[in-house]
């Protein structure tokens, strides 16, 4: 068996990786290994599998989502941890960036196997030695970590099953009753639930624990219990004397109450370190969950179970809705539906971007704790983009000085490397006052530090040379440049006299034009070309003072995107716009030549900016591109086109040879 194999069956044994990895595929690659191990977090939770406690989850940032910065300070807190905790000696240990860039993945597997030879590895039972071999090197990585966000589905699927009575099996059954049916029954049993976890588990722990750790635990599960209860009681009424008539009314009405969960969401994995925390640390309270578990199921779910189920929850409403459509006739029903549908859409969506936003903040308060003389907050300056090293010159100096750098939407952070993770900032360079000047290097040119772009400073006042390592890297800085500069100052920005600018959302707004939430605790790109108040700083107008050029991009955007958006019967986009001049006899190719096989989605993804593809897990995207930057692939799903990690899909299909 290969080397990374044996490695990877270690790993799976010490409950590290799941037995379904794609590593234990046959066409599995050693790269998938490395690609699951490079951000640092499943090397953290080896080290705590085989020794709890030996690393503290709060030192580590648990989605670095391939920012350097980050998945190196978690390797070198596995490695310290190796030396500390299991006795390892410092040449025992890889170097960091052997297992970020690949620069030795063969030493990486050599410290695995030392480690599971030591004495505590081998108390737990874990037995598989590994050999040090040659592991080929490979570049060809993901930029984005797999994850199993399925944590509490099962739970929740076991607390929500309804079992037919067997008089019903041979009776035809009208689908869109059972719809309803199964609608009413698991938000009762949801609500039954959620005042289970209040009267068996909050009111009991309150003598036990401090006022701040029932929050840090709870959140704000009391306000979601309200919500909920006040739901069923409208919910019941309209089944039973409305005849559902005004059901998509409720879920409409309900939608902003909802977004309760955003912050629940964002909030529930840290409650559950939270719990396990207390537990390990108290022995009394150990044993009062025990009891209240008993108490409440017979011990079939502990609290930790039961604080995933609101989350599985918020996020069922729209495929309960989805099937309730599919299955009503009455055409007016039926386009009521699809307004509560999409009033659900938008809610699960938002609580995904809230709980994305609160991930986002995490890591840009690491940034700030680790940069010196940095006074305002980095959040200012909206979400990280790309971070890393290279060297940079100012236009008049000419002198290169080795420098780190944090790429954001608004600004180019410019660090100095002090002791350890220590950085201090030595400029800030606000992009709204630059231009980007790509510097292309030879084809030939492969010598290091030797790929550059330029950044122009606007008024004639100088600028910056920046230097990268690689061609790969400085295309990938420069990419990320572009984005951050289109986002600054979109095409057309200035037309009709405005300025659409990137604007802070302090709380969950809703635009009126689309009926849609957004929330965003960091500065984000425009909203759209549609003005309306509660969108500020966006100035009102009337419909009829758009200039040409904002209708143009209308018509372009929907040639681009689904009409669904606005017309929820039209699932297409704009194929020949209205008095479109005809178009040359040259062949034109179908629609369909565009995609080359289609995908499966295995987990969600929430695009950070315009030029990515938003996924949900189920969705089928169609292929367009594999020829992104690595790992990334372009796609289209839902009329919707952008760039997506491919390791977030399985291919179906493929007409790529």
């Amino acid at each position: 068996m290969e080397l990374w194999r044996q490695c990877a069956g270690w790993l799976i044994q010490c409950r590290v990786l799941p037995e379904n990895h794609r590593v234990t595929c046959d066409n599995a690659q050693v790269c998938d290994l490395a690609h699951a191990l490079r951000d640092g977090v499943l090397l953290c939770q080896l080290l705590n599998n085989l020794l709890p406690q030996s690393v503290n989850l709060r030192q580590i940032d648990l989605r670095p989502q391939m920012s350097q910065f980050l998945c190196l300070k978690n390797i070198r807190t596995f490695l310290c941890a190796c030396q500390e905790k299991f006795g390892m000696k410092k040449n025992e240990l890889f170097e960091a960036f052997d297992l970020f860039d690949v620069r030795d993945f063969a030493k990486v597997i050599d410290t695995l196997s030392i480690l599971s030879q030591t004495p505590l590895a081998l108390q737990r039972g874990f037995r598989v030695s590994v050999c040090v071999d040659t592991v080929e090197e490979d570049d060809d990585l993901y930029d984005c970590v797999e994850e199993d966000e399925n944590e509490g589905d099962d739970i929740y699927e076991d607390l929500m099953r309804t079992e037919e009575p067997e008089t019903q099996q041979k009776v035809e059954v009208d689908k869109r009753s059972c719809c309803l049916q199964e609608l009413r029954q698991t938000e009762e049993k949801y609500t039954n639930t959620l005042e289970s976890i209040l009267q068996h588990f909050l009111k009991p722990l309150q003598p036990f624990l401090q006022p701040v750790d029932i929050e840090n635990i709870f959140i704000n599960i009391q306000d979601l219990a309200k919500t909920h209860r006040s739901l069923l009681h409208e919910l019941q009424e309209s089944m039973l004397h409305s005849r559902a008539e005004n059901l998509y009314q409720i879920f409409i009405d309900y939608k902003e109450r909802l977004l309760l969960y955003g912050r629940y969401c964002s909030q529930v994995e840290a409650a559950t370190k939270h719990l396990d925390k207390i537990t390990s640390m108290h022995e009394d309270v150990k044993m009062k969950l025990e009891e209240c578990s008993m108490r409440a199921n017979s011990g079939r779910f502990s609290l930790r179970d039961l604080l995933m189920v609101p989350m599985q929850r918020v996020l069922k409403y729209h495929l309960l809705l989805q099937e309730l459509v599919k299955h009503t006739v009455d055409q007016r029903e039926k386009e009521n539906l699809r307004t509560a549908l999409d009033a659900m859409r938008d809610l699960a969506q938002c609580v995904n971007e809230v709980k994305r936003d609160n991930e986002i903040i995490r890591q840009i308060t690491t940034f700030q704790l680790c940069i010196e003389k940095m006074s305002l907050s980095l959040a200012l300056y909206g979400r990280p983009k790309i971070d890393g090293e290279f060297k940079i010159c100012n236009l008049e100096k000419k002198s290169k000085q080795d420098r780190y750098g944090f790429l954001f939407d608004k600004a180019l952070l410019v660090c100095k490397k002090r002791s350890g993770e220590s950085l201090e900032l030595k400029e800030l360079i606000e992009l709204q006052h630059y231009q980007l000047r790509d510097e292309p290097s030879g084809e030939k040119d492969s010598k290091k530090w030797t790929h550059t772009f330029l950044l122009m400073d606007l008024y004639g006042q100088g600028g910056y040379d920046l230097f990268f390592k690689t061609r790969e890297l400085k295309k990938k800085w420069l990419e990320q440049f572009e984005m951050a500069l289109s986002n600054m100052c979109p095409e057309n920005s200035t037309a009709n006299g405005h300025d659409f600018q990137m604007h802070c959302f302090e709380d969950t707004t809703s635009c009126k034009s689309f009926h849609a939430s957004v929330h965003e605790n960091l500065t984000i790109g425009k909203v759209g070309w549609f003005p309306c108040s509660k969108v500020q700083p966006f100035v009102p107008v009337t419909c009829d003072v758009f200039n040409v050029c904002v209708w143009q991009e209308l018509v372009q955007y929907y040639q681009e995107n689904s009409l669904r958006e606005c017309f929820k019967d039209v699932d297409s986009r704009l194929q020949t716009p209205y008095k479109q001049p005809e178009q040359s006899a040259a062949p034109q190719h179908s629609v369909s030549e565009r995609y080359h096989g289609t995908a499966k989605v295995h987990y969600d993804f929430s695009a950070r900016d315009r030029t990515e593809l938003s996924l949900r897990e189920g969705d089928t995207v169609k292929i367009i591109s594999k020829k992104a930057h690595n790992g990334w692939w372009k796609g289209e799903v839902y009329g919707r086109v952008g760039l997506f990690p491919s390791n977030y899909v399985e291919e179906e299909h493929s007409d790529y040879c």
